[in-house]
């Protein structure tokens, strides 16, 4: 792996294969969400879309596929994917990219990953037939309770945090949580849910490690959430305190601002959410850059949120801020997380396409490498 000095890691969306026979409820053409971004049109004169992946509509299940974006993202400074991992319907979910393609990848250990348990409600927002009128109707529901969760740690801890390239910080692997609220509603309350996490800390000690660092996804709790996926979630400082987690970073930008301005101006709102959270809160916060938002691809109408003058140029702005973060905190672990490697349908991606081309990598190798 590459030598640097602050580690960049970069979401994952592993919906980009076929391989995964309950895709095909949302994607019937059996290329995974591939089938809306090749479909996606442009729906305003100024809007731009359609895009077109420099790779291709690849199955990033294969590994041979895999091997290939191993060796970009690391070559421009990505060092580590954290994999958007679920758990619907009693069993895992989108699973292929992480375990045929990345994990049988010949040159993985040119990465590390770590996992970010992506338990939201499943709805019909993925399926382009239904997205407009009942996008919002729930099919599987992300919270679990005890029992299931306790067959989630057992799967993580033996099939993913045993990996020899799994990400750890101080010798502790990171699980990162994306919705507490549901979290909590799974497990019955802050107090049941703070005794199954400690739990979980226990198995993962007993499994050879010297503990776990559980990562929070940070959420606007009194602002508006503009990703049309997600509840627009959160916890009282209280609350969240309570439940004992090591670190916090975003998923999203759209999760605490409006991108629909120019993109330097969300810039401002970001500086002032990571600083807002690294004051107001005991444990570190790792600071997050997304590329850009819209979700177009997703819908037959247009929704009129769309990124603006997100360039590369802008992004490395962007990375700039984010580098500045992590050196003022030389005693912190150096970490930023991007959104992301691979969203298309939201619009916020790393990988290449026939508008910047190499662009953003470019961004991220010239501010980390």
């Amino acid at each position: 792996m590459t030598k640097q000095s602050i580690d960049v890691a970069a979401f994952v969306w592993p919906a980009y294969t076929g391989d995964e026979p309950r895709t095909r409820m949302f994607w019937p053409e059996g290329i995974g969400e591939w089938q809306s971004v090749k479909n996606a049109v442009k729906k305003t004169p100024d809007h731009n879309w359609p895009r077109k992946p420099l790779w291709g509509y690849v199955n990033e299940a294969d590994p041979y596929v895999m091997q290939m974006q191993i060796d970009a993202a690391a070559d421009h400074g990505v060092n580590v994917f954290i994999y958007d991992w679920y758990w619907f319907d009693n069993r895992p979910f989108l699973e292929q990219c992480l375990n045929n393609g990345f994990l049988k990848a010949k040159n993985n250990q040119r990465m590390k990953f770590y996992l970010m348990w992506a338990n939201h409600d499943a709805n019909n927002v993925w399926n382009i037939e239904l997205s407009d009128k009942f996008g919002s109707t729930v099919i599987w529901n992300g919270a679990v309770p005890k029992t299931q969760f306790d067959t989630i740690v057992n799967r993580v801890v033996e099939k993913y945090f045993k990996q020899p390239n799994y990400y750890t910080i101080d010798g502790k692997p990171v699980f990162m949580i994306y919705e507490l609220d549901n979290l909590v509603k799974g497990l019955g309350g802050i107090e049941k849910t703070r005794a199954v996490l400690d739990e979980f800390r226990s198995a993962v000690v007993k499994a050879g490690f010297p503990g776990l660092h559980l990562q929070a996804t940070a959420w606007s709790k009194n602002g508006t959430n503009l990703s049309g996926v997600d509840a627009a979630g959160g916890l009282s400082r209280a609350d969240f305190d309570a439940l004992g987690f090591d670190s916090i970073t975003h998923y999203q930008f759209a999760h605490f601002t409006s991108l629909n301005r120019p993109y330097p101006e969300v810039l401002q709102d970001a500086k002032r959410e990571w600083d807002k959270i690294d004051s107001g809160y005991n444990i570190p916060y790792f600071p997050h850059v997304s590329i850009g938002w819209d979700n177009n691809p997703r819908f037959k109408s247009f929704i009129n949120h769309v990124a603006r003058d997100n360039t590369p140029e802008n992004f490395a702005r962007a990375l700039e801020m984010a580098k500045e973060f992590v050196l003022a905190r030389p005693n912190q672990h150096p970490l930023v997380t991007i959104n992301s490697w691979n969203e298309w349908t939201e619009t916020s991606y790393l990988e290449p396409d026939d508008l910047y081309g190499y662009g953003y990598l470019q961004a991220v190798k010239k501010t980390f490498l």
